[in-house]
């Protein structure tokens, strides 16, 4: 099925030809059309399955039609970034609408957004925290707005923006048309939805697991071989960009200094940036300026980098689900992507759930000098599964690309110093 079975506006489906798309992904395929239809949507699906188009389509074709010159569409998103692509999706998209976007969030100056505000605007994409500051300001209208959307809900709940939403929603029609997005279902969430969504259509996209494109190597270290480990798999791996990812803001900083001291193009991407540095760090990044970033859990979600080839868990993440949204920054877009996962004593817990899900997929590695021997996990449910992790020479070594070139300096691989790690 192509976009022109949608039937939409020749001035929206101008826009859509113009981004290159051909077909549409499984979230658009199946929301697309009841959104259009004006029902309220409950998506569950997980990170890069293109739902950003999914319902910026249907609000651009909705908005082709009535009164313009007041706040008719609002989507509500966790951070800053993601407003900021979802702002650009729609410019992009809607591009010969004549429609007006605008994001909102913090970290830049309210008084420009007020401006701008005062300028006719049809569209916001916000964060809860400055669109609060808005409302109580006074600067916001939303007494007209006709649709509501809430991505990426669960990670809003992580973040403990739930609270917001409800003081924004009273301020809200009460008929409207409201579209929640999701990569998982919590009873938090689940009980916000049944509040604000009128009989919705559930549509759900392969959320349980990490996506199909990327494959997964686990690396047993000790934290203070983490980054001479990363610097060797970055000089004998060949790559485009990659996306480093760690627990902390502090570490993120220490590991980009300790890499550009090394001469790698690098940045950081983390919530003590202005919005300026953390935009100028994003758009080098994507312009490959930047072939690396080490970023925390900020860059986990939003960032939509269709050239990152590779992402390393510097600092294994929290939670399984944490684990899907990182590794769904590589693997994009019908390509293929590679998630290298360093794991230390405390994570095995965590390891053995990611088996549970990922099976054979998930192959252990190890590089002389640098990885240790992967404990037992020795807690109840390891020791009825059965699942300390023994090497075992009968599957096939890992073979990484070759060796890439770092300026004049050619390194070489010596292919022993891997050997498979099997559970």
């Amino acid at each position: 099925m192509s976009f022109e079975k949608f039937e939409l506006h020749a001035k929206i489906f101008a826009g859509v030809q113009a981004l290159g798309y051909k077909v549409p992904t499984p979230i658009q395929l199946q929301s697309i059309p009841p959104i259009l239809e004006g029902r309220d949507v409950m998506g569950l699906a997980q990170t890069g399955t293109g739902k950003t188009a999914a319902f910026v389509l249907p609000i651009l074709q909705r908005l082709m039609q009535g009164s313009r010159g007041h706040v008719r569409a609002l989507i509500i998103a966790p951070t800053r970034e993601l407003s900021e692509q979802t702002h650009k999706a729609i410019g992009e998209l809607g591009r010969s609408t004549n429609l007006k976007s605008l994001s909102i969030y913090g970290g830049v100056s309210i008084s420009g957004q007020i401006n701008k505000l005062r300028n006719r605007v049809e569209i916001i994409s916000a964060c809860p925290g400055r669109l609060l500051d808005h409302i109580n300001r006074g600067t916001v209208d939303l007494s007209k707005i006709e649709v509501l959307v809430l991505d990426e809900a669960d990670h809003m709940f992580d973040m403990g923006f739930l609270p917001d939403i409800r003081r924004i929603v009273k301020h809200l029609p009460a008929q409207r048309q409201t579209l929640l997005f999701s990569a998982t279902m919590p009873n938090d969430i689940r009980s916000l939805a049944n509040d604000l969504l009128q009989n919705p259509v559930n549509i759900k996209i392969g959320h349980t697991a990490p996506v199909e494109s990327v494959t997964h190597h686990f690396y047993p270290v000790q934290m203070e071989t983490k980054t001479a480990l990363l610097k060797d798999i970055l000089d004998k791996t060949d790559t485009q960009s990659v996306l480093v990812f760690t627990r902390t803001k502090s570490r993120a900083k220490s590991v980009a200094l300790q890499l550009d001291r090394s001469g790698y193009k690098v940045t950081s991407l983390h919530g003590n940036l202005t919005q300026q540095k953390r935009q100028q760090a994003l758009d080098g990044f994507r312009d490959g300026r930047y072939e690396i970033m080490v970023a925390t859990d900020i860059a986990a979600r939003g960032i939509d980098v269709t050239r990152i080839s590779h992402v390393i868990n510097y600092d294994m993440p929290s939670t399984a689900d944490a684990y899907t949204h990182r590794i769904g920054r590589t693997g994009r877009a019908a390509k293929t992507g590679d998630a290298f996962t360093f794991v230390t004593g405390q994570d095995v817990s965590l390891v053995h759930s990611l088996k549970r899900v990922l099976g054979e997929k998930l192959q252990y590695q190890s590089v002389e000098g640098l990885t240790i021997r992967m404990p037992v996990d020795e807690s109840p449910a390891g020791r009825r599964g059965n699942y300390g992790m023994r090497p075992n020479q009968s599957r096939r070594p890992f073979k990484p690309a070759a060796p890439r070139r770092r300026g004049s300096k050619q390194r070489s691989f010596d292919s022993a110093n891997r050997q498979q790690w099997a559970h």
